[in-house]
């Protein structure tokens, strides 16, 4: 359906709508295993799952794998492919760094390449916030930067940094240096169009200065890069589908996804009493709410079945019950992609969808599952679906036509 058809039709009202968000939730089965939904004891989504209506839905296309950005842009119902953000840009919104016309914004991971120059492990361990900064302030000690460029580097988590390159001339059509993958080499920053040459040039300057600079820094011995991006703006919740809208998130990638489509952000949850203490605290203030939780995806790139298995278990249990309280127009529980345990990747697989209002018309599933979902009313859909169906359900869309 056209966005301009819903912002035509959007209208203010009173009902509120939640999303909550479990980061690569969806699963297959593998090792003996069912998926780790459908092993988890999750009686509150069990409840709501038998209350309303399960689905499925394809983040881009079928059989296409989504990164986190364009994935939620589609949840959000945005074009994912007309409006393909870098994680650069998501990163920066998300850690408050203001970024000036011309900048070029990319996602970081300190990484770990071994004596052949092979990566040996994508996320170096997943180092401390502490190490990040101690690898960040070296790099920034010691770097020659060509061309009168200015770099930035900024702890996200973990083993995740911000890198922004201040110039003129920089263009954001380069490949990404993260081969996506442990035993081969990184990739050259290749220049993929003649406007990127220069970017091209500095980038590969500064990627031969720092595997030296490192070179001693056990584990985080290298940095890979992708999600090149110049600053962009998009449409906002409020001109779009005139929503007041608020995220709570822990990663601030998705501070600055929240922050990009015009929602206010807060700072991030320490836990999950955290977080719903903030839902609570703002719950009049706002009508649409989008709540993240992390740590399911983490799981699943981490190839850990029982700790994926378990972070659905304290969802279940430390935020579903609060959320049910609260009582929201409509509630939709779904994941921006699918990250099976046993690929410890993003994958195409749809993604499973809870969707729980006043005006459903509820179907014979019982449990929230994958395999559930794929026999629920609602059908399979693409992910920029769901936003218009929620914003009916809540009575906030006008009749079309006469």
């Amino acid at each position: 359906m056209g966005t301009d058809i819903i912002s035509d039709l959007a209208k203010k009202t009173d009902t509120k709508i939640l999303y909550l968000i479990m980061d690569g939730l969806g699963d297959i089965p593998a090792d003996g295993h069912d998926t780790p939904l459908a092993e988890a004891h999750t009686p509150n989504m069990d409840r709501l799952a038998r209350e309303g209506t399960l689905g499925l839905c394809d983040p881009i296309a079928p059989g296409i794998t989504p990164g986190s950005g364009p994935a939620h842009l589609s949840l959000f119902g945005y074009d994912p492919v007309e409006n393909n953000v870098g994680r650069g840009l998501l990163s920066a919104f998300g850690l408050d760094f203001d970024l000036e016309p011309g900048d070029l914004a990319m996602r970081g991971n300190f990484c770990t390449i071994d004596d052949d120059g092979n990566v040996a492990d994508r996320r170096a361990g997943r180092i401390s916030d502490e190490e990040n900064k101690k690898a960040c302030k070296l790099i920034l000690d010691n770097i020659e930067m060509p061309d009168n460029i200015k770099l930035f580097l900024k702890t996200e988590s973990e083993h995740r940094v911000l890198v922004v390159l201040r110039g003129d001339g920089l263009a954001e059509e380069v490949e990404e240096t993260d081969p996506q993958a442990a035993g081969v080499p990184p990739n050259p920053p290749r220049a993929l169009t003649s406007e990127a040459k220069k970017s091209e040039r500095v980038l590969t300057s500064m990627l031969d200065q720092i595997k030296k600079i490192l070179k001693d820094n056990h584990p985080a011995n290298f940095v890979l890069l992708r999600g090149y991006s110049n600053p962009l703006e998009l449409p906002t919740f409020k001109d779009r589908y005139k929503l007041d809208a608020l995220a709570i998130a822990e990663y601030p990638m998705y501070r600055g996804l929240a922050k990009l489509v015009g929602m206010k952000t807060l700072p991030a949850y320490k836990d999950f009493e955290d977080g719903i203490s903030q839902l609570k605290k703002f719950w009049d203030d706002y009508d649409f709410f989008f709540f993240h939780v992390k740590k399911t995806d983490s799981y699943g790139e981490d190839g850990n079945f029982e700790n994926k298995k378990k972070m659905i278990e304290e969802v279940d249990k430390g935020i579903v019950p609060a959320v049910i309280k609260l009582n929201p127009d409509v509630l939709v529980i779904t994941c921006d992609h699918s990250t099976p345990w046993s690929l410890k990747a993003h994958s195409w697989h749809p993604v499973p969808v809870l969707f729980k209002s006043r005006h459903d018309r509820p179907d014979e599933c019982k449990v929230f599952t994958e395999a559930e979902c794929l026999k629920g009313s609602m059908g399979r859909h693409p992910s920029t679906d769901i936003m218009p169906l929620a914003l009916a359900h809540a009575g906030k869309l006008e009749k079309f036509g006469a």
